[in-house]
């Protein structure tokens, strides 16, 4: 049995569909139930609730091979340190207790990063957890995911542009949550590994900023300009919406290590996804903006 956390979200969905398709038993933990597709709802056994509660996971576990763990995020959470932390406490005495031999978690590039880097910093915490858990673990370390552009639809289709906080002529590591869940599928159907291992994981690309505004021009056939934001500036927009002191220091600190160069050192061993920048464009972004 394969049991899935956050079977919902962007990375989630497409792994339940690939395991599905190797015709394995699953078994998902989902807040709500009701978000599952259609075309998976009824081939599943649905544990309803959160993958942060030790009843939950005692259900979800019990006679559990291999685990798929990816912490939510909450913005709402005291620090993302303590968010990552309960949910990792959490399922590391879960597998402890019913015996999970196997489990791959969904964390960053850019382990052994000295400085503070907000939840990236919680990501390689909640590692350390599942790695002493008694489970052979494979960390999936990643970089910036293309799907967080999809945010910027509307920026994108109104006014041509797109923002982040990256310096415009240095390159930026990505990657697409489809090759997140094609690896994580193959770690999950052969679980002939054993031991503790991070495995970065980025697309093909090397491009900066300016060169991916390049590429949606040509894409979405219309001049895509690429505009940086300030850390300053994308903090007061996140209190703006509410979101928490401590969250927007988590963020910012994340996006501040990220523009110093936290995920440069993961270049020369990362594993390469399949998915380039212009197909993910294409295929991913395009149909999105159209929309």
């Amino acid at each position: 049995m394969i049991t899935i956390t956050a079977p919902t979200g962007h990375i989630g969905t497409q792994l339940v569909q690939l395991l599905l398709e190797e015709g394995l038993a699953l078994r998902v933990i989902a807040r709500d139930p009701a978000r599952l597709p259609d075309r998976i709802r009824d081939r599943v056994e649905i544990v309803p609730g959160s993958h942060g509660d030790a009843a939950v996971l005692d259900q979800a576990l019990t006679g559990t091979d291999a685990l798929f763990w990816l912490v939510p995020p909450n913005p709402q959470a005291p620090s993302a340190q303590q968010h990552y932390l309960r949910f990792a406490d959490a399922a590391a005495a879960a597998i402890q207790r019913h015996g999970v031999s196997h489990v791959v978690g969904v964390s960053s590039a850019g382990h052994g990063w000295a400085k503070p880097a907000g939840v990236l910093s919680a990501a390689f915490a909640m590692d350390a957890v599942l790695g002493a858990s008694g489970a052979a673990y494979r960390a999936l370390s990643m970089p910036f995911y293309l799907e967080n552009l999809l945010g910027q639809g509307s920026s994108l289709r109104d006014h041509g542009t797109f923002s982040l906080t990256c310096a415009d002529d240095l390159p930026l590591a990505t990657v697409a949550t489809r090759d997140i869940a094609a690896t994580a599928a193959s770690l999950l159907t052969d679980t002939s590994w054993t031991g503790q291992e991070t495995i970065p994981l980025f697309g093909p690309d090397r491009l900066t900023p300016d060169g991916m505004a390049a590429i949606l021009s040509e894409e979405l056939g219309r001049p895509i300009t690429y505009r940086r934001t300030s850390l300053e500036d994308f903090g007061a927009m996140l209190a703006s919406r509410g979101a928490s002191p401590q969250a927007v220091k988590d963020t910012t600190e994340m996006f501040a290590a990220q523009d110093d160069g936290i995920y440069d050192e993961d270049w020369s061993r990362a594993q390469i996804g399949a998915t380039d920048f212009r197909t993910w464009c294409r295929e991913v972004l395009k149909p999105a903006v159209s929309a």
